[in-house]
């Protein structure tokens, strides 16, 4: 057998996908799994939970397409041996039903080290990276072949086993995190832990030690730390806008605001860090900083199914929309997939908190009832039928009236103000910015932030181009304009083509890319968006840092193919691998009367187009003239 059973086994330091609070999960590979091995699985965890002393807590296996993903719930000083019992469930399962699935790397006793010191995981050959598996009959029938002690425990063996992992309990085993841990739950206070430090409260209200000298409870002053308020943003499209929006709301309402997003984590304008930072990661720096009154966390899809949601409470989380996007990793396959892994951001809320959904996308809506949380709901119109029987509940709503919008709660209702006159409408035209407008003003009304506030915020934000960096950024140049923004999915591509084909008499020049872990139908469905609004011109790109394991020029080819397969005549296709470069060449393209739609995704790329747009604007560029940079 050359593939082990499994592909990715890993911690869950929060809430996630499956329950609330944190354990370990794996994915399987190379094997049929039934409910017989499901069973065998789940009956191996629960006698090793009960032998370890650990508290119940959720077994859960998802089964999809591809396999299943297999998780557990584990105590908080648990997590890595919750990963080597979850490892020798399937296994001590497999093993019992005459399958064996170890790969020969550790049957010759070579392996990678794990980070948990003196584990070993078996190394991996191309071929088995591609999760290949072998006939049947080349399962070796000798169980002292499987991995055991002292980097596995024994799957032949439960009583071995159990050995095995008592031994790595007892070395992962902190008492004192544990106390600190039910203490702050007891307490509704929030407790951040990573491999390093471990923080109890917040912003202004927190304080952090290190993982090694973590002070016991009765020491504590418990009074002198608390938490901020917190926003947790997930959605296909629309999270960063969302966030940033809520940030300027809770900064406009007298807070110390930090925020994080895929451009890093700030607090206001000024950048604590660059780069990702939509993940746990960025949550735990965001929400240590000293003097913080308020945190907006960017909550991507794949952190949360990497590890989880960071903090342990929120008061606030939003879900934008689900759209076609990510497809394929970790089971994620469909719609309704992708809306119940946003919805894990619901879960730190308990029933305190209060949930902003989208009422005009249909699978949050029907999701909403599973939720204990306060609900909120926006639409584009404020009489749609679930906002009129949300109301009627006394819940809060947001939508547009008569060309307003409007904030209704407690038999209250606010004028926000003409949402043509709101900068991020782009005068009506720009309706996606709309939805984000009204999620963050349910959200900041959640924080207890007044309507003179929200007013005041919407109508100015997004005025200046440092309010919402490389998202629906528009530049003029004599009688040529050019939207630079971030779309990276069909949905978000439609509703800026939208945007820059209102008129309908204007050539479009268009750039675009997709990311390699998208699937090929994904890639195909970016170039089918793109050939509904038949641009004159399409430059194609690869995204800079975004492979993921695709040759250079790969994502490309699929656009290309497909673009042509909708009727795309071929002289209108252009291939730039440089994402800078394919600026430059539309930019030369262009002539007066035209719009240029400039999806821009490398980071460094954004800075430098921005930077490029703004030098031509203060120079009074106008077509045909040299563009700095561009290509012989």
């Amino acid at each position: 057998m050359s593939a082990p059973p499994f592909e990715d086994s890993r911690r869950l330091t929060g809430s996630n996908l499956f329950f609330a609070g944190a354990g370990a999960v794996l994915e399987t590979a190379g094997i049929a799994v039934d409910d017989a091995l499901l069973d065998e699985w789940r009956a191996r965890v629960e006698r090793m939970r009960i032998a370890l002393d650990w508290p119940t807590g959720a077994v859960v296996a998802r089964v999809h397409a591809h396999g299943a993903s297999l998780a557990l719930a584990a105590p908080i000083d648990q997590w890595f041996t919750a990963t080597e019992v979850n490892e020798w469930a399937l296994l001590s399962a497999l093993a019992a039903d005459g399958r064996d699935a170890m790969p020969d790397s550790v049957r010759a006793g070579r392996g990678n080290v794990d980070d948990r010191s003196g584990s070993v995981r078996p190394e991996r050959s191309e071929a088995e990276s591609k999760g290949e598996r072998m006939a049947s009959d080349d399962y070796p029938d000798n169980p002292m072949t499987l991995p055991h002690a002292p980097g596995h425990p024994a799957a032949w063996d439960e009583a071995d086993a159990l050995q095995t992992l008592r031994a790595f309990a007892r070395e992962e085993r902190d008492p004192a995190l544990r106390d600190l841990a039910d203490e702050a739950a007891r307490r509704g206070l929030d407790l951040l832990v990573d491999d390093d430090e471990v923080t109890l409260g917040s912003g202004r209200g927190a304080r952090t030690w290190p993982r090694d000298a973590l002070p016991h409870v009765a020491a504590l002053e418990w009074n002198a730390w608390s938490d901020v308020p917190i926003a947790l943003v997930t959605g296909s499209n629309g999270k960063t806008t969302t966030t940033r929006l809520i940030a300027a709301l809770a900064q406009a309402h007298g807070w110390r605001s930090a925020h994080t997003c895929t451009d890093g984590v700030f607090v206001g304008r000024d950048a604590i860090a660059t780069g990702d930072y939509s993940g746990p990661a960025g949550a735990r720096l965001a929400l240590r900083l000293p003097g913080i009154d308020a945190a907006v966390l960017e909550t991507a899809r794949g952190g949360i199914l990497r590890r989880g949601v960071a903090p342990t409470r929120a008061d606030v989380a939003v879900v934008t929309n689900i759209s076609d996007d990510h497809f394929g990793e970790y089971g994620i396959d469909t719609l309704d997939d992708l809306a119940a892994v946003k919805l894990a951001v619901a879960r730190p809320l308990g029933d305190h908190g209060t949930l902003v959904l989208n009422a005009d996308d249909a699978r949050l809506l029907a999701r909403a009832a599973d939720v204990d949380a306060r609900l909120a709901l926006f639409a584009f119109d404020a009489d749609a039928d679930a906002l009129q029987s949300l109301r009627a509940c006394g819940g809060a709503t947001c939508g547009v009236r008569d060309g307003r919008l409007v904030l209704e709660h407690g038999g209250r209702s606010d004028d926000l103000g003409a949402i043509d006159a709101m900068p991020l409408t782009f005068g009506g035209a720009a309706r996606y910015n709309l939805a984000n407008l009204a999620a963050a003003a349910l959200a900041a009304h959640a924080f207890g932030i007044s309507a003179d506030t929200l007013r005041g915020v919407l109508a100015s934000f997004g005025a200046a181009r440092g309010d919402n960096p490389g998202r629906l950024d528009h530049y003029a140049f004599g009688d040529i304009e050019v939207f630079v923004d971030y779309a990276h999915n069909p949905d978000g591509l439609r509703g800026l083509l939208r945007l820059a084909t209102r008129t309908g008499d204007r050539r479009i020049g268009l750039l675009l890319g997709q990311a390699g872990n998208r699937d090929d139908a994904e890639i195909r469905e970016l170039a089918a968006a793109a050939a509904e609004f038949a641009p004159a011109r399409i430059v194609l790109k690869d995204l800079p840092g975004y492979l993921r394991g695709r040759a250079d020029g790969e994502v490309p080819s699929i656009l290309c193919d497909e673009l042509l397969r909708r009727g795309v005549d071929a002289a209108r296709i252009a291939v730039e691998l440089d994402e800078w470069q394919a600026v430059s060449r539309l930019l030369a393209w262009a002539r007066r009367g035209d719009t240029l739609v400039l999806p821009v995704h490398g980071k460094q790329n954004r800075a430098r187009v921005a930077a490029l747009l703004d030098g031509l604007s203060r120079s009074g560029w106008c077509a045909g003239e040299a563009v700095p940079g561009e290509p012989a």
